[in-house]
């Protein structure tokens, strides 16, 4: 390794502390309520950390320093968004989760348009979380493979499986408490850091500001538009694209999104939910703010040179995700730099344990459970359905990890692509959601067809830009323009079929 003994003890006695203690504080799963739903009983403070914490993952750590670093606080404007997003998601989604006693973020479709929305939509949700937590997975490995030189696949490996233990054997309240520790381990990483890149700059703040103001760093609000109509939808973040994008991906994701939903109902009732998911924007808020904050001090001690000039031992930078873990290798004091690391693990596998638990529950509840059939079994039954759930969280954590594989060759800010792939069925997923609620003539017909069109046209407008066949859309228009084509599709799809009754 190529730190040393000391860091590397932290490290090593963080991963394994952490999946003990996640199964210590699980306790003794006992039905399919208590290993995917904490027996309801999780504290809202819990419940939002856990939120921040599964939502946070390596892009946060990694990614948005490198993104402030060739960039600028711009994306400051999508967290601000998301806080908006979040309000309403408190207020529209949460009261008729818990109204219906639900217990996937899939069920209500199912209640709306019929038993195979909810399976389609929750094949699709599977699909997502797939590759976007495939992306997340391989940017962990990222910082893992410079320090200890081994190669991506045992990086990957060695996080996959440590975190699967804890998520395979405590279910739910294990993600979570090990989430809240986690969120506190990389909150005071991301806090030394800045304290350590302060004391290294030779004119301390000054530094900060000379080089930021002269890039014109600090601009969190861009107020400027495209001087033409495509531009407006393909050039960087603006204040529009920002606030009303960065809303509507907070609504799909904490909407619609099993992985986020399922720790919100994991919470006594609808208050404690909503507190859970308004305290988790404004958190993230926070959060972002110090990430870019990081990014931008790292511009100023490397004195604003291209990243692509910039060297790890004899490995030459390829991509901004590379810009932090350099400085954590190069520049952390002894046992500072084991936490800092322990700290990015901790953002990764809040997240990964949490994919797990999520699709496993979708596979249990959206897929294989039948109509009418209780959640909550006794004797024989239950334990086979605790069984069949471990054997899920199980099989999807071998296939994440064999999805992260695929993403070595990509050289964007992994943030950016993984939203990107998220927002591909999100804008659907929440039109349609939307429609189930506003659009009382809509049929299970219409959602189907809507829904499809609009993942077909997300997809294609994600793929011919690299072919350079059209120009790339900003991440912050996918959702909205998912949930538009949606309203369209589904308005012609009723008017026609109300032609041919």
């Amino acid at each position: 390794m190529n730190f040393p003994l000391v860091d590397q003890i932290i490290i090593v006695v963080y991963i394994l502390g952490v999946a003990a203690f996640g199964i210590y504080f699980s306790g003794k799963q006992k039905s399919l309520k208590d290993y995917f739903l904490g027996s309801k009983q999780i504290p809202w403070w819990a419940a939002c950390f856990s939120v921040v914490a599964t939502e946070t993952s390596t892009l946060t750590f990694i990614s948005i320093p490198g993104l402030a670093y060739i960039t600028n606080m711009n994306f400051l404007q999508l967290a601000m968004g998301f806080l908006i997003g979040r309000i309403i998601v408190a207020f529209v989604f949460i009261p008729r989760y818990y109204a219906g006693n639900m217990e996937t973020a899939y069920e209500f479709l199912g209640n709306r348009f019929g038993t195979p929305m909810r399976k389609y939509s929750s094949i699709t949700f599977i699909f997502l979380r797939i590759f976007a937590d495939g992306v997340r997975l391989f940017t962990t490995a990222i910082p893992i493979k410079l320090i200890t030189g081994l190669s991506y696949f045992e990086s990957i490996l060695i996080i996959g499986v440590i975190t699967v233990v804890y998520s395979y054997v405590g279910g739910i309240k294990a993600v979570i408490w090990t989430d809240v520790v986690q969120m506190i381990i990389y909150f005071v990483g991301a806090a030394a850091t800045i304290i350590v890149i302060y004391q290294l700059l030779p004119n301390g703040w000054s530094d900060v500001v000379h080089y930021a103001s002269t890039d014109n760093k600090f601009q969190v609000f861009n107020f400027a538009f495209a001087d033409s109509f495509s531009k407006f939808f393909t050039g960087g973040y603006n204040i529009v694209g920002g606030l009303i994008g960065g809303a509507f991906l907070a609504m799909a994701s904490h909407g619609t999104d099993q992985m986020i939903v399922q720790r919100l109902l994991t919470c006594k009732d609808t208050r404690s939910s909503q507190k859970a998911v308004i305290g988790s924007g404004i958190i993230v808020l926070i959060q972002f703010a110090i990430f870019l904050l990081i990014g931008i001090m790292l511009y100023a001690l490397y004195e604003g040179v291209d990243y692509k000039t910039l060297v790890v031992g004899d490995h030459l930078l390829t991509k901004p995700d590379e810009i932090f873990p350099k400085f954590i290798i190069q520049n952390l004091p002894i046992g500072l730099a084991g936490l800092v690391v322990a700290g990015l693990l901790a953002a990764s596998m809040s997240t990964l344990s949490s994919t797990f638990n999520s699709l496993a529950a979708t596979t249990m509840f959206d897929l294989f459970k039948r109509k009418g059939t209780p959640s909550v079994g006794t004797g024989e039954s239950s334990n086979r359905d605790l069984r069949y759930s471990r054997l899920a969280t199980l099989f999807w954590a071998v296939v994440i990890i064999s999805t992260s594989m695929l993403f070595q060759s990509e050289t964007n800010p992994a943030v950016d692509y993984a939203l990107k792939i998220q927002s591909l069925i999100y804008g659907g997923l929440l039109g349609v959601f939307l429609l189930g609620v506003a659009y009382k003539g809509a049929k299970l017909s219409d959602a189907v067809i809507s829904y499809s069109v609009s993942i077909f046209v997300l997809v294609l407008l994600f793929i011919l830009p690299k072919f350079d066949i059209i120009p790339a859309l900003n991440l912050t228009w996918f959702t909205l323009f998912g949930v538009i084509i949606v309203f369209i599709i589904s308005t012609i799809s009723v008017n026609v079929r109300k032609m041919f009754k």
